[in-house]
């Protein structure tokens, strides 16, 4: 060993003396080559101060010769790169993938697309989030294209980002779709601020622009634009010429604003229209145009409302039962974590405490108890005194109306004499819905019922109004139809005199025209009827602004910039901001579709008033609710009112359309005046068409349907299955009821199991503990220590005693060849009696020690 230990130290010596010396040789040779450097230099500095032609030449010959060597050194080195990369690309193309490597690679593919899917889920930080979903996102595009083999690769690479690209256009061709939404950030930010019963309004607001929108193309695609273009020019015939007596106010602005003069006989109403049965090139139809047009406004209407009530339905059907842990769910999923603008963040928080107002505002009112007769009582009374403010207002109407048809028979009225109705009509609405929620306090309803009943209450004076205004306006046409008689003479004696008068005796000479201004006229009760109708419209949209303006805006600049030089406080106390009037804007927008209704039969251009209305009324309430209102001191939700809405809307379409169709039905149309003219009925217009028109095996079709025999059984079967479907609905909603009773008895039920289970498992426990022993009083105890027993080499495992094993210290501690003896009895120093149950917990135990944490012991050993 010492000599091998010398050895290594001589060896580890020489290696040592062997590195200096190639480190001295090294440094030696750096320097020689600086010097000869330095020198070479020098040289050929001395060289260029003065070379001669031949060293010139030579040198130019010698970096020729250099060039031209490059040269080919860089095309061999080309020529090399060329063979080298054509041969790694065909090896690359011949070499693919393993099977076994594409599964790995597939596999991982799909394990990083299932993470790129449930990254949300995962209860990371989000910068981890961010960067393992980059991660995922590039191994994804690197290595999805490689699953393919062979040429293969690069159609699946291009499958891949096609799918891909395909997936982002859907994602943004939704977000368009989301954008293009007409004032969408509007109402979001409105229901942010003053919660989701002031955004239905506005939500209500955008739908029935665009009902009406529709409307609007019907009328003017339809029946507007064909007269402009292919009927009878103005100024032509009567109807469309002003009477010589009213040509010299005709363009006065207060004759305008009555709606008198020019716009009187243009397009706006029904007395332009000519009664020609086809105009223009195109042989159009007009008349029948103008009645199926008239009718497809209300089978339009109709048909929208009920479609969105039926989608009402399914999704209040469809939430499910979101009654357990409302404010939970609102503390821990109410955010969203996508937000990045400050602005849409603060709207977000506005939105979520006003969520939370509204469902602790609920909590409330369930979990109210109050006086029950005193409650009844005050509602009685409340009842009582609406009922009286709306006879009243009836009334008020209806002397009205009867005292401006006395105005319209003098001459020399003033302006409130001609604009009475309307201001009576626009000042009852505007003063009675705040009266009616005055009376209301008394009834301490929740808001939500409190707020239909107020629906109800305004829609009842509102149509009371309406429908007492339309029996005074029938008054009105009856005695224009039988002023109608008179003047139809008048108009034929004086056609048959200009006639004899200018023929003379010679009856071959045609007469000379007569100036159409010139011509006697009818009253045209139709378009007397359409006038009403846009006076009506058009002073409900100036008392509406004009009620935002100075009862929300100015009210709220005088609170804002007066409170601080004033006695009380004007924000808390009177008259403070003013707050959003859902019921009476609701109902307002209700009552003015039902005069859009009604009119739009006798004035087409009255469509496109409204929509010009509702354009408008949606910017400038916007902006009076987010500059001069104030949330409501109860805010509460309306997603269940929307259908509630609409069901008053669909009844207001249905009385809306009853005067048009008894007006259709029943009164003579005007003789000079309007599509139908010289007809008995307006619907004699379908009559004629059929018979001129159609086959005449259509006709007969047509007669045995309109049939009473065949109407009246066919309107008993649509009552009976209405009947019938609403009791199967009804019936399905109480099994809906029901069995979601059940599932929540049985969830109640799984709880309550789970809870005891876990309160009774240690129980459990503690009873086993105490009956293994008694159940084992025969058996010797036996030793519970392990030993460890080791082979003659060591190796063997810890391991405990087995049956065929003898334990050390026992007699027959032997080899592998020892017979199995049991073994040897130990002795009981105190037995048991006979008779005796084991031991409750915590008491002692007839032999001594007490159950329990003792030393040594634990749960389930044996005793000793």
């Amino acid at each position: 060993e010492d000599k091998g230990e010398d050895e290594s130290k001589e060896e580890d010596n020489g290696s040592q003396q062997n590195r200096a010396s190639r480190r001295k040789n090294y440094q030696r040779k750096n320097r020689d080559g600086k010097k000869a450097r330095e020198e070479g230099s020098q040289k050929k500095d001395r060289g260029k101060t003065a070379p001669t032609k031949d060293q010139k030449e030579s040198e130019n010959k010698e970096k020729k010769t250099t060039k031209r060597g490059k040269e080919g050194e860089n095309k061999q080195k080309k020529d090399r790169k060329n063979s080298t990369s054509s041969a790694s690309s065909n090896s690359s193309d011949e070499e693919s993938l393993s099977e076994e490597e594409l599964a790995m690679l597939k596999e991982q593919v799909e394990q990083k697309k299932k993470l790129i899917s449930t990254m949300r889920n995962k209860p990371w930080r989000m910068v981890k989030k961010l960067s393992v979903l980059r991660e995922a996102q590039d191994f994804v595009e690197k290595f999805e294209g490689a699953l393919g083999k062979g040429k293969g690769k690069k159609l699946y690479a291009y499958k891949m980002m096609m799918a891909k690209k395909w997936v982002k256009f859907k994602r943004d061709f939704e977000n368009f779709k989301t954008q293009c939404i007409p004032w969408e950030m509007k109402i979001k930010e409105v229901e942010s601020h003053f919660g989701s019963s002031v955004a239905s309004y506005f939500i209500f607001l955008r739908w029935m622009y665009g009902v009406n929108l529709v409307l609007f193309g019907l009328i003017f695609g339809l029946v507007i634009i064909p007269e402009v273009l292919m009927g009878m020019p103005y100024g032509s015939m009567p109807r469309k010429t002003v009477p010589r007596a009213e040509q010299a106010t005709a363009m006065d602005f207060s004759v305008l604003w009555d709606f008198e003069g020019y716009i009187k006989y243009s397009a706006l109403f029904y007395g332009y229209y000519n009664n020609q049965r086809t105009i223009g090139w195109l042989k159009y139809r007009l008349p029948m145009a103008y009645f199926m047009v008239g009718i497809s406004v209300f089978g339009y209407s109709l048909m929208v409302v009920i479609r969105s009530m039926a989608r009402n339905a399914n999704e209040s059907t469809a939430d499910g039962d979101d009654d357990n842990f409302i404010f939970s769910w609102k503390m821990f999923t109410s955010w969203d974590y996508l937000i990045g603008n400050p602005e849409t963040a603060d709207n977000k928080f506005a939105s979520i405490t006003t969520s939370f107002k509204e469902s602790i505002v609920d909590e409330q009112e369930s979990n109210k108890d109050e006086n029950i007769h005193l409650r009844r009582f005050l509602r009685v009374l409340a009842n009582v005194l609406i009922i009286c403010c709306l006879c009243g207002s009836g009334y008020l109407i209806y002397f009205v109306v009867k005292r401006s048809q006395t105005f319209s028979k003098m001459q020399n009225v003033g302006w409130y004499e001609r604009n009475e109705v309307e201001i009576v009509m626009s000042l009852l609405g505007m003063f009675c819905p705040p009266l009616f929620e005055t009376i209301a306090a008394l009834e301490n309803y929740h808001p939500r019922i409190g707020l239909k009943w107020q629906l109800g209450r305004i829609f009842a004076l509102f149509l009371g109004n309406l429908y007492t205004f339309l029996l005074a306006l029938m008054d009105d046409v009856n005695e224009k139809l039988a002023e109608e008689d008179v003047v139809k003479n008048i108009t034929h004696w004086t056609l048959l005199g200009h006639h004899n008068s200018s023929a003379g005796n010679d009856s071959t000479v045609t007469p000379p025209p007569l100036d159409p201004a010139d011509v006697p006229r009818g009253p045209c009760w139709e378009t007397t009827v359409g006038i009403e109708f846009v006076r009506l419209t058009v002073s409900d949209i100036l008392v509406t602004y004009i009620t935002i303006l100075v009862g929300d805006f100015i009210r709220a600049c005088f609170v804002r910039f007066v409170n601080y030089c004033w006695c009380w406080d004007l924000e808390a106390g009177f008259p403070s901001y003013a707050e959003f009037d859902i019921s009476g804007n609701v109902l307002g927008l209700i009552f003015n579709q039902g005069m859009i209704w009604m009119g739009s039969f006798y004035a087409p251009g009255l469509v496109g008033i409204n929509v010009l209305r509702l354009l408008t009324s949606m910017y400038f309430q916007c902006w009076a609710v987010m500059s001069s209102n104030v949330p409501h001191e109860r805010v509460f939700k309306a997603s269940k009112s929307n259908n509630f809405y609409m069901g008053l809307l669909l009844l207001i379409l249905f009385l809306s359309l009853l005067p048009v169709a008894y007006t259709i039905m029943s009164l003579p149309p005007s003789f000079d005046c309007g599509p139908f003219s010289g007809k008995k009925r307006m619907y004699d217009v379908i009559q004629e068409t059929i018979e001129l028109d159609f086959p005449l095996f259509v006709a007969k079709i047509f007669s045995y349907v309109a049939n009473p025999g065949l109407i009246i059984p066919a309107i008993l079967l649509m009552v009976l299955a209405i009947y019938y479907l609403n009791a199967v609905s009804e019936a399905y909603q109480r099994a809906n009821a029901e069995l979601k009773k059940k599932m929540q008895m049985q969830r109640e039920e799984e709880k309550n199991k789970r809870n005891n289970k876990a309160s009774t498992n240690p129980m459990l426990q503690d009873l086993e503990d105490l009956l293994t022993p008694s159940t084992k009083t025969e058996s010797p105890p036996k030793q519970t220590e392990d030993k460890k027993i080791e082979s003659p080499n060591g190796t063997s495992p810890v391991r405990k005693p087995g049956r065929g094993e003898v334990l050390d210290g026992s007699p027959m501690a032997g080899g592998r060849g020892a017979a199995f003896i049991p073994p040897s009895p130990v002795f009981v120093t105190q037995p048991r009696t006979l008779g005796v149950r084991a031991p409750y917990p915590g008491q002692p135990r007839p032999w001594g020690h007490p159950l329990g944490p003792v030393p040594g012991r634990g749960r389930g050993q044996p005793c000793y």
